[in-house]
This record gives C-alpha cells, sequence and structure tokens, in this order.
C-alpha cells in the first residue's frame, strides 16, 4: 500500500462542508469516491484523512489529504487521474509520495485562513458566493490596532460557535493582517496560527470590521479574552468569504521551522 498525500482547491459553495454526512454532498465524499473508483471499488474501501473540516459554503485554496492506495501509481499520474474525475468544483494542484507514518491532520502545526469582505454599499450577484458584505465605513487603522491584540496565545472562548468539539479554546495565532484591495473594492484578512475553531474565523472577522465601524472600542478584543462570552462577540459573518490558503507541516512551517528527517516527515 503506498500512502498519497494529495493537496487539492474546491469551490465549497455546491458542498455541505468538508466531512461526509448521510445523503448530502460533502469534498470527503466526493474525493473518496473518486480514489475508490480508480482503485476498482476494493473491499474495504479507502479511506481519506484531512487536515481538517471545513464548513458549507466554505473555500480551499490548498486543503491536504491522505490515503493508502493499493496500486503504485506515479505522482503525477495520479494527480492527472483524479482530476480526469473529479467535478469542475474541485482540482487537485499536488500529489506526493508519503511516508507511511505521515497523517494530513495529526502532522499539522499550522494553518492559515484568508477572508474577503466585499465593501460595496450594494450586495454583488457575481461574489455573493465568494465574498462576505460589509457597507459601512471602516478604519484600517483601528482593524491593524485590534489585530495586534490577537496575535499570540490567548483563550478564544469568546470567539468559537457552540458545537466546537475541542477540549481547549486555547490556540496561538502567529500573525493576523488585513488590506484593502483597492481594485476589487475588498477588506482582506489573513489569519495563521497553530489552529482554528469552529467559525473562529468568522467571528473573529465579525469583531474586527465593527471595530473598524467604530461600534466596538478599539481594543475590545482585549475585554473578551476576559469575559469568555460567545454572546459578546455577537455576529458570525458569512461562510461564502472564507478560505483554506495553506496548511503547514514541520519542516515547511515559518513559526516551527526544524526540519526533520525524510522518514519522519
Amino acid at each position: 500500500m503506498q500512502r498519497y498525500k494529495v493537496t487539492f482547491m474546491y469551490d465549497g459553495t455546491d458542498f455541505a462542508g468538508f466531512q461526509r454526512q448521510p445523503h448530502k454532498r460533502t469534498v470527503e465524499s466526493v474525493l473518496t469516491k473518486v480514489i475508490n473508483k480508480m482503485a476498482k471499488n476494493p473491499t474495504p474501501a479507502i479511506v481519506i484523512y484531512g487536515s481538517g473540516r471545513t464548513d458549507a459554503g466554505v473555500h480551499a485554496l490548498a486543503q491536504v489529504a491522505h490515503f493508502d492506495f493499493p496500486f503504485d501509481i506515479p505522482a503525477e499520474n495520479m494527480r492527472k487521474g483524479l482530476n480526469s474525475m473529479l467535478p469542475m468544483d474541485m482540482e487537485v494542484t499536488k500529489v506526493e509520495l508519503a511516508a507511511p507514518d505521515f497523517h494530513a491532520r495529526y502532522n499539522v502545526s499550522g494553518k492559515r485562513y484568508l477572508y474577503r469582505m466585499d465593501m460595496g454599499e450594494f450586495r454583488n450577484p457575481f461574489k455573493r458566493n465568494y465574498t462576505g458584505q460589509w457597507k459601512f465605513p471602516v478604519d484600517l487603522e483601528k482593524i491593524k490596532l485590534a489585530l495586534a491584540d490577537l496575535t499570540g496565545e490567548h483563550d478564544f472562548t469568546s470567539f468559537v460557535a457552540s458545537g466546537a468539539q475541542t477540549r481547549t479554546f486555547v490556540r496561538t495565532i502567529y500573525e493576523a493582517t488585513c488590506h484593502i484591495d483597492q481594485a476589487n473594492n475588498e477588506l482582506v484578512f489573513e489569519f495563521y496560527g497553530n489552529g482554528f475553531m469552529y467559525n473562529q474565523v468568522r467571528i473573529m472577522v465579525g469583531v474586527l470590521v465593527e471595530i473598524g465601524s467604530g461600534t466596538r472600542p478599539v481594543h475590545d478584543i482585549l475585554r473578551l479574552y476576559e469575559v469568555k462570552d460567545r454572546k459578546q462577540a455577537r455576529r458570525t459573518v458569512p461562510a461564502a468569504g472564507l478560505y483554506l490558503k495553506h496548511v503547514y507541516y514541520q519542516g515547511e512551517d515559518p513559526a516551527h521551522p526544524t526540519k526533520l528527517p525524510q522518514h519522519q516527515r
């Protein structure tokens, strides 16, 4: 059995999220079906393991998964074969032969998310599946001051939706940025950290745009850490604007640059 590591992108609009669900079209179910068809539907079926879940409507620029395949196929041939069978809203960009102990989820050392927020006064029907919308004026400098409060290790209890399956709400954000894309009239946020919980990025963006519009104090994030109350963070911005941009593994993670021996990667 050869283990393969695949990097792929998808438009999340017509998916009910990443994780397999009964009677629903999910990223996991579509990819699993194609891989098993390539392997001539073996018994037991091939199982894929993703780096993590994305919710319904969330997109990925570089999701990662691994699986064990019963035939030895060159990595590039595997990529071409998968893409010839995948639907138009999914595309494999890279396939690598992985070590037997590589795990797409448990070996993750960091993730980077992107959020696009359209600033137009009217909702653009051609962007509705790919951006959130915030039609109120924002002060970018206020947002940047607030972003500094997000970096570092914190208890993000106030920024996690109910239903999160985690034992601790402590996470570390290494980098948080925002800029205005003048060409597309969008606020563009990026967050890079050691992990993110259910709806965390979407809740953080909701707080940040309120700070930028002056409806919250600039350093209100510090208060939210203390109160540990999801209700006080208020809004969750739409899933359509969220993109999984990159998944980092040890040896390629800027925050954990130590290179592992080849057999441990």
